[in-house]
Formats: C-alpha cells, sequence, structure tokens
C-alpha cells in the first residue's frame, strides 16, 4: 500500500518555482530519505506532505487521502527546536497530547509511556531549558510516537547534534517504529541517508535519481568519503588536508574517489 504519493506537485513563490512538477511513492513501512543542496525544495515538500503548506498545483495523497484529512496520522519534526524551553519535559508531552485532543487524565497517561520510551523519564520534571541538545531532540521525537501515528517525517531532525548523539537518535528510532511506521527523512548527512531503504536525490525542486544507498553509491563511482568536523570554520586546516601528500597517498591505498568532505558547525 501506498503511504505517500505525490503526483505533478508544483509550489510557486511568486515567480520562482520551489517544487517543479515532482512525483514520489512512499510505500507503508518503508524508510525513504529525500537528500539534496540547499533550496532544491526538500523542506517545502516535506512541509506540503505535513499539511503544513498548500501546493500550487498538483496532488498529495496519505494512504489514499487528502493530507488534510490525514493530518492525524502524520507526525513532523521540523528543523527548529519547539518544545517549550520554560516547561518541563513531561509538561510538554502532555500540552503536544492536549493539542491532539486527548484528555487530561489520557495526556497523563500517554505522557508517562512516551517519556519512558525515549529515556528521559529520570528527568520527566526538569524545564527544557536545563537538557541538552540530544536530549531535547528525543522529547521532540516522543511527540510523533503518539499511538494513532503511522507516518514520521524528519526534516533535518539531527541538526546540531554531535556524531554519537545523532546515532543514538536514529538508533532510537529504528528501535521504536514498528514495521507499518513509514519514514521520510530529510538529511544532508550520508550516514543517515544509509539508515534508508531507499534515497531520492533533489535538485531545483525536482527528484532527479532514486534507489537503494548501494545502488546510488555504485552508480556514482564514489566508494568512501572521509567526513572531518571541525570545532570552528578554519579554512587554511582545509588547504593543509586537501593539499598534503600524505593524505593523498592515505586516500589512495583507501580507494577513496572523493578526498574530503568538510563540515563546520552552524
Amino acid at each position: 500500500m501506498q503511504a505517500i504519493e505525490v503526483r505533478n506537485l508544483i509550489k510557486k513563490y511568486d515567480k520562482i518555482t520551489v517544487l517543479d512538477d515532482l512525483d514520489l511513492n512512499i510505500n507503508e513501512g518503508e524508510f525513504y530519505c529525500l537528500m539534496g543542496p540547499n533550496g532544491s525544495g526538500k523542506t517545502t515538500l516535506s512541509s506540503i506532505i505535513a499539511s503544513i503548506r498548500q501546493p500550487t498545483s498538483g496532488e498529495v495523497k496519505i494512504f489514499g487521502k487528502k493530507p488534510e484529512q490525514s493530518k492525524r496520522l502524520i507526525g513532523y519534526i521540523p528543523q527548529e527546536n519547539f518544545s517549550d524551553p520554560n516547561l518541563t519535559g513531561l509538561e510538554n508531552i502532555h500540552y503536544f497530547a492536549r493539542m491532539l485532543g486527548y484528555s487530561n487524565n489520557d495526556a497523563k497517561v500517554i505522557g508517562q509511556e512516551l517519556i519512558k520510551k525515549v529515556g528521559l523519564f529520570e528527568e520527566r520534571n526538569k524545564k527544557v531549558s536545563k537538557f541538552s541538545g540530544g536530549m531535547r531532540k528525543k522529547l521532540e521525537l516522543s511527540t510523533i510516537l503518539f499511538p494513532h501515528i503511522r507516518i514520521f517525517i524528519l526534516d533535518e531532525p539531527t541538526t546540531g547534534l554531535d556524531p554519537a548523539a545523532r546515532r543514538n537518535f536514529f538508533g532510537l528510532i529504528d528501535e521504536l517504529k514498528d514495521k507499518s511506521t513509514t519514514v521520510l527523512l530529510i538529511s544532508h548527512i550520508g550516514s543517515d541517508a544509509e539508515l534508508a531503504a531507499r534515497v531520492g536525490l533533489m535538485d531545483k525542486g525536482k527528484i532527479i535519481k532514486e534507489g537503494s544507498p548501494d545502488e546510488l553509491k555504485n552508480g556514482s563511482g564514489l566508494k568512501n568519503i572521509i567526513n572531518i568536523e571541525l570545532s570552528v570554520k578554519n579554512e587554511k586546516v582545509k588547504n593543509i588536508l586537501s593539499s598534503s601528500t600524505k593524505v593523498s597517498s592515505c586516500l589512495k591505498q583507501m580507494k577513496v574517489t572523493k578526498s574530503i568532505l568538510m563540515r563546520y558547525p552552524k
């Protein structure tokens, strides 16, 4: 069964076309990742699927229905943190449960269950302003784990997290989702895309290529990538590493066809 169907989707802002006659199919229970450069339309597409934005034209269906008829089935985590730092972890979940229509008593019960699921029960009464970045992402993950939700839409959910916290976050998603849960991940990080069954590459408002992570890597001729994360933006370090004969020799021995990808903190 198709969880997400997108047909001839167009989104324009004035004269700028952000999505250009885009088609997309994601099966129920599939983990699908969208990758592409900034401005390629990934966030716009995910927000239209989540019924936060409206398209200029085209059609989106969620399990055969319009997104606005299926909002209750979709859990959406945007790039920016959205939990209230002035509330405790438990108060945040309770607030979102009430917004979704749960009674006060049910919201309290569900809140206790969800905060245990994401491993924050000991911190449940701590204000979110005291949470680490990883803890806050875990808390926000809990808001898409309500029993009725069948699609997770994750838009760059680990932005700002270190590699260990990022791995923990996705490990938790894999642990918590069941076989019928559909995941749409928006990411620019290759190691995140490795978790997906299929990856779609976006550019200029279109999906230009699709396939499994291995198929896309093999098709590109790219064997390995070395990611070097710097604590501060430093072009001098980048230039030294890129021009180093020792680094080049090491890359050659490892059969790395793309030399070095530098990532700086945002």
